[in-house]
């Protein structure tokens, strides 16, 4: 699923992403706007079961328990193990502006399973879109670190973004995801789920 951690357009090119960033600006506004009807939609699709006739974008149907959604409330690595977690848990980071951090740690599980003759490119992908500092989807890591990840992105092994992922997984599990737990979207869908039950 490589177009799921990358956009479509080519966002390696130098000349356009001054273009990018300000048309990425006026998406933000606009998204801001959107955001609840956004996840009232996304919500639909990935409860099939609450209003019948609702399918997937994709062909299979994707049904929620309670019981999974309550274990996302266990450990954020089991809110990512889901294919629904992390699509919601998406959703929820692009509401407070820091879907960066999701996408940077999917793209690195990607890298990870990778073939060895696919590292370099994917790597020099990761860097431009993620790491470098007038990136457009710049993660918030230290300048050592920015650094460190750029000569290792220079000769890629599978463990090339080993270190910066982690560090963002650990950004991830101190901030968004205590919020996320504490949201109406996660509340919300946690009260579908189990109607009849008091949380």
């Amino acid at each position: 699923m490589p177009g799921f951690f990358f956009p479509h357009n080519n966002m390696t090119e130098l000349n356009g992403k001054e273009d990018c960033k300000l048309a990425e600006g006026k998406i933000h506004k606009k998204k801001q706007k959107a955001f609840g009807a956004d996840l009232k939609n996304y919500l639909k699709c990935m409860v099939p079961h609450i209003e019948p006739g609702i399918k997937t974008s994709s062909s299979r149907n994707v049904r929620l328990s309670a019981e999974e959604v309550i274990q996302w409330s266990q450990s954020l690595e089991k809110l990512l193990a889901s294919q629904s977690g992390q699509g919601i848990f998406r959703e929820f980071l692009k509401s407070e502006f820091s879907e960066e951090n999701i996408e940077f740690w999917l793209a690195c599980e990607d890298y990870k399973k990778s073939k060895s003759d696919h590292l370099h490119g994917k790597a020099e992908r990761i860097y431009e879109e993620f790491v470098q500092l007038d990136a457009i989807k710049q993660i918030n890591i230290d300048y050592q670190m920015r650094e460190s990840t750029a000569k290792k992105a220079q000769d890629p092994t599978h463990t090339s973004f080993d270190e910066v992922q982690k560090t963002v997984y650990i950004l991830m599990e101190r901030d968004s995801y205590p919020r996320f737990l504490k949201s109406k979207t996660y509340l919300n869908l946690l009260k579908q789920l189990q109607p009849n039950t008091s949380k």
